[in-house]
């Protein structure tokens, strides 16, 4: 059995086989220590976190996520059975079907991800670095406006974004041109570009590609190298264990599929 992923980019079975909210939080985390090494003094770089409550639906989310629901934690289900009664059943003989309905589940959503701030006056915000989460790519749901308020408040300038987009499920959220063909993507919109951004498509089948972080305009660009840290991960954590490549994944193309007869194959 490899140690190693299959794919020398952006794994999906991590995606597809329910491990994403550990890998998203590993990656959140293995960023920060990155970043923090190269940062200039005045800057300090903080994991954060949004916070919420939505409803799900609960046999969709069993089908997406294999038994696995990252990113968030069950709040409250339906009330419990009254045990209150007493005394013997009825006997029925004949009993109406039932009017069917869809069971929802409050679940509470916990999303991290990485602010960089200058230090060196008054404490600002420069670069707020995002990976997404399945929450954020549902379109009319709590995660999607939540995630969208903030998108759209830093794309008017109020501070650098970097976004990264290592999710094929979901939909991404609007441009006035249409995304590139890439299941993955990097995006970074700097301050003093508004209406502008850098688009770096992003695969599985090639390394993906090192991209800048912009900190304030009288200082360098940061560059950060997401592939040895997905790696690194993937090792660490021991994703081999759980990735099952002998099993079937849909949505994979022909280039996709090749890769795993050879790399699996090797121990």
């Amino acid at each position: 059995m490899t140690r190693k992923s299959a794919f020398p980019g952006m794994d999906p079975f991590i995606e597809g086989r329910g491990i994403w909210g550990d890998f998203h939080d590993n990656l959140i985390a293995e960023m920060g220590v990155a970043i923090a090494a190269i940062l200039p003094d005045h800057y300090v770089s903080r994991v954060a976190s949004r916070n919420f409550i939505d409803w799900i639906d609960p046999v969709e989310e069993m089908k997406q996520r294999k038994g696995i629901i990252p990113d968030i934690a069950i709040q409250e289900a339906s009330s419990p059975p009254d045990r209150s009664a007493t005394g013997s059943m009825a006997v029925v003989e004949t009993l109406a079907p039932p009017v069917v309905m869809q069971t929802a589940i409050e679940a509470e959503f916990h999303e991290t991800y990485l602010d960089i701030w200058d230090v060196s006056s008054d404490r600002q915000l420069v670069t707020s670095i995002e990976v997404l989460s399945p929450t954020n790519k549902r379109t009319g749901t709590v995660g999607w406006h939540e995630y969208e308020r903030k998108r759209s408040f830093l794309l008017q300038g109020q501070a650098n974004l970097v976004e990264i987009d290592l999710l094929r499920g979901g939909k991404r959220h609007a441009m006035r041109a249409p995304w590139p063909k890439s299941p993955y993507y990097i995006m970074v919109a700097r301050k003093n570009q508004v209406g502008e951004c850098g688009i770096w498509p992003a695969f599985s089948t090639s390394r993906l590609p090192p991209f800048p972080v912009p900190l304030l305009p009288q200082d360098a660009d940061l560059v950060v190298d997401l592939q040895p840290m997905i790696d690194a991960i993937f090792a660490r954590s021991r994703y081999f264990l759980d990735v099952q490549y002998d099993k079937p994944l849909p949505g994979l193309d022909e280039d996709e599929i090749s890769l795993l007869p050879k790399l699996t194959a090797a121990s």
